[in-house]
């Protein structure tokens, strides 16, 4: 199972990632266990400066803006 937290205040691009990594993650039977972080403190500990970022299994793979559905599949399939 992939532990992802998608890194973000609230804005509707941190929701809209939140459902995209749900609904690339049903459709390809991955499990994923999703949290949202929405402390600065914590976000600014990733090195964040522009959300939303998505830190899978402790490593940041993305940060600013919507991630492509693709990228998403990648980071699923790694």
């Amino acid at each position: 199972m992939k532990e992802i937290k998608v890194l973000g205040t609230g804005c509707a691009n941190c929701r809209t990632t939140i459902a995209l990594i749900e609904e690339v993650a049903r459709e390809k039977g991955v499990p994923v266990a999703l949290q949202k972080v929405e402390d600065i403190k914590d976000i600014m500990s990733y090195g964040i400066m522009s959300t939303p970022g998505v830190v899978i299994d402790g490593k940041v793979v993305h940060a600013g803006g919507i991630p492509a559905r693709d990228k998403i599949s990648q980071w699923l399939e790694a």
